[in-house]
């Protein structure tokens, strides 16, 4: 099962449904939804880290609660922390009906984190994630529409949705094994029912057609300044426009659209975040022929040939082999469990090949 697929169900099904209703709701295996973030883990992560703001906030009434009411400072080898989310203060404001927001879980919890990056392969865009712990019979925050898509799943108790559409607003009761989405700007707002609430929120930062066509076009415009005397001559500055928008057309229709997708998908796949859970592991592992290996779940790998070279794009990071290596990389992307001697190099080689590739992130022993 793919991570779309927990979310959404079958993903040509989802699509062709996402337009047709601000609504879209799916149900699968509660379990698999309840692991990715329970009510204990939301409790160690508030009661016993030292989680600091921003990653924490808290919201009562529909208004977000200033940190100095739920925050301590502390010193860790004679230098000063602050921002220490005081549990206790957290808790009293918890009991007195405020909730609390974990933000950017993908960050710093591994299973959501892991969910996030496979996500991001899948849809390719950004991918945050988001939980909001509630207690029973609360609301947290008043109706309100986001700039992106969501996906909502509930992992503790329930909460009802008011989710407003052209139609007017509609009512979605979640409870764990029940995921749903919300388009960009759809208005909504939930309150907790006779239960504490926990639920998550993977929020899709769509990268846009404007933004490609914008970094697209952007190195075919000048940068000069206006000629002086234009507000008393105008009649000048609109021949000069003119012109100028005559050679961008040119220049717009000589783009190379293939190298401007390649820059844009370069773009994105070296500018993630590192995600190297049990790397410390993988470190210590002596590499031989016969070690087992795989590709790190949600881990990228792209292929640019380079001519004699192949530029590998990793998502926070870009490396380049000898293009006669492309063999062995493209039944590395393939996926499963393999060793190095089952690649199609030279004994030597497949060893170098995966020892590097275990360093860069990409390939985990199994």
């Amino acid at each position: 099962m793919t991570a779309l697929d927990l979310l959404s169900g079958d993903a040509q099904t989802f699509l062709s449904k996402v337009w047709a209703s601000r609504v879209h709701l799916h149900r699968t295996d509660p379990d698999s939804l309840v692991g990715l973030l329970s009510l204990d883990d939301a409790d160690h992560l508030l009661t016993s880290t030292a989680i600091r703001t921003p990653a924490v906030r808290v919201a009562k009434d529909g208004a977000v609660l200033p940190e100095s009411s739920y925050t301590r400072s502390a010193t860790l080898a004679g230098k000063q922390l602050s921002g220490l989310v005081d549990s206790r203060k957290a808790l009293d404001l918890f009991a007195d009906g405020a909730t609390v927001v974990f933000q950017g879980l993908q960050r710093y919890w591994p299973p959501l984190t892991r969910l996030a990056a496979e996500l991001e392969l899948e849809l390719g865009h950004p991918v945050q994630a988001n939980a909001y712990l509630t207690p029973p019979g609360s609301q947290g925050f008043a109706v309100h529409s986001d700039t992106h898509d969501v996906f909502v799943f509930q992992t503790a108790g329930s909460k009802l949705w008011e989710v407003h559409g052209q139609d007017g607003p509609e009512e979605v009761l979640l409870e764990p094994g029940l995921a749903m989405y919300l388009p960009t700007g759809t208005p909504h707002a939930a309150r907790a029912q006779e239960t504490v609430s926990l639920h998550v929120t993977i929020g899709i930062n769509q990268l846009t057609w404007r933004g490609l066509l914008e970094r697209t076009v952007l190195p075919l415009l000048s940068g000069e300044h206006l000629p002086a005397g234009y507000l008393e001559d105008p009649a000048a500055l609109t021949s000069e426009l003119a012109d100028r928008l005559e050679r961008l057309a040119a220049d717009l229709r000589a783009v190379d659209t293939d190298a401007a997708v390649e820059a844009e998908i370069r773009r994105f796949l070296t500018s993630r975040p590192p995600r190297l859970a049990g790397g410390l592991h993988d470190v210590l592992t002596e590499i031989t022929g016969t070690t087992t290996l795989r590709r790190r779940p949600g881990h990228p790998c792209v292929l640019l040939d380079r001519g004699e070279q192949v530029e590998v794009l990793l998502g926070d990071r870009a490396i380049t082999v000898p293009a006669w290596i492309r063999p062995a990389l493209d039944a590395i992307r393939v996926g499963g469990d393999f060793t190095p001697a089952d690649l199609p190099l030279d004994a030597r080689s497949n060893v170098v090949l995966c020892r590097r590739l275990v360093r860069e992130g990409l390939l985990e022993t199994a």
